[in-house]
């Protein structure tokens, strides 16, 4: 059986006790570790943290080996119990739906444990799930490589009157263009996108587009760490959103759109 356990936002003790049970009764475990994190990190510490509470050793699966090496792992599943452990819930990325297509594919057992995820504990900040339109994903610009193909989406978002969630980009032991081409890896340190660099890109796309999607006097709200003890909420204009310190990653940003009275009451709490 192969047991994809969602271990939620915050910490190690996130983890719902269904998942705590799979994650215990399993022989081998891997995290997920390039989708998302934990509040906590990556470093030996936080990794010692999640080990004593779960009672496992626990392999780090980076991007390489989600995606080029994953196969080893449904193989161990088909013979004995292996847990994939999953910041958030599961299915909070395409990368899993492929591991369990994959894993079906193989006649792996598959069992999914869900959990909190950034898609439904961001109501936290007051807007209501179902005014939320389509979410988006925001890269780090390069100087070759600058795309906006998101764009399209929060216009589309901003014309029927609909909030959008905008996830920041987070490179965790990605290889250099420099070192593919030479074939022979090096990783760039971890990077971890804030709300003040996303608004940055945010405000050149729509200078370059001139689609008024959105403008620097557009109400949004910039979230860190949620779900964690320390998550810090703030709303407000892009611009004055550009001087605001949001502490350590992760970040998400939401571009608001019409709001109902409700809605506005409680961005009040947050507003700068």
């Amino acid at each position: 059986m192969l047991y994809i356990v969602g271990l939620g936002l915050g910490d190690e003790r996130d983890i719902t006790v269904r998942g705590l049970d799979a994650v215990r009764g399993c022989s081998k475990v891997y995290m997920e570790a390039y989708t998302s994190l934990l509040s906590l990190g990556l470093d030996p510490a936080a990794l010692a943290n999640l080990e004593k509470l779960y009672g496992k050793e626990i392999t780090v699966a980076d991007r390489e080996m989600v995606e080029e090496r994953v196969d080893q792992v449904l193989l161990e599943a088909a013979d004995t119990d292996v847990a994939f452990l999953v910041v958030g819930d599961p299915f909070g990325a395409t990368t899993h739906t492929d591991l369990v297509v994959r894993a079906k594919k193989m006649g792996v057992q598959v069992k999914v444990i869900h959990n909190a995820s950034v898609m439904n504990a961001i109501g936290v900040c007051g807007l209501q799930l179902y005014r939320y339109g389509e979410t988006i994903s925001i890269p780090f610009f390069t100087e070759e490589w600058r795309p906006d193909s998101f764009y399209e989406k929060i216009q589309n978002n901003s014309r029927l009157g609909l909030h959008t969630l905008c996830l920041l980009d987070i490179r965790v032991k990605e290889p250099t263009w420099e070192s593919l081409a030479r074939g022979k890896k090096v990783y760039e340190p971890p990077r971890f996108m804030t709300v003040n660099t996303a608004i940055s890109q945010l405000l050149e796309v729509e200078e370059a587009r001139g689609g008024s999607a959105y403008g620097r006097d557009t109400l949004c709200i910039g979230v860190a760490r949620l779900g964690s003890d320390d998550q810090k909420i703030v709303a407000g204009p892009m611009e004055k959103l550009l001087d605001v310190d949001f502490g350590p990653p992760l970040h998400c940003l939401i571009i608001v759109g019409e709001t109902h009275p409700l809605e506005e009451e409680m961005l009040e709490f947050y507003k700068m």
